[in-house]
């Protein structure tokens, strides 16, 4: 009995995991790097639900309050 209660909470608990990670915008990362590349000021971001990175172009003022391992998200991506 203590088996299968052990059991069920466990799959309890992974359910609930799910569910929340499920709930993440899949449009937002963390900068991992940045910099400047002609007119192009730049930002890597890792996305935080699949894991991959990709960098994106932002004018100035977002660049300069964008910093390297601040969580960041990109409004016109859904994913990537």
């Amino acid at each position: 009995m203590k088996k299968l209660i052990m059991i069920l909470m466990l799959a309890i608990g992974l359910v609930s995991c799910t569910k929340e990670e499920n709930n993440k915008p899949c449009n937002c990362g963390t900068i991992t790097n940045d910099g400047i590349s002609g007119n192009c000021y730049w930002l890597e971001i890792e996305n935080d639900c699949s894991g991959n990175k990709k960098t994106f172009c932002f004018d100035q003022s977002v660049w300069m309050n964008a910093y390297v391992g601040n969580n960041f998200c990109v409004t016109n991506q859904n994913q990537w």
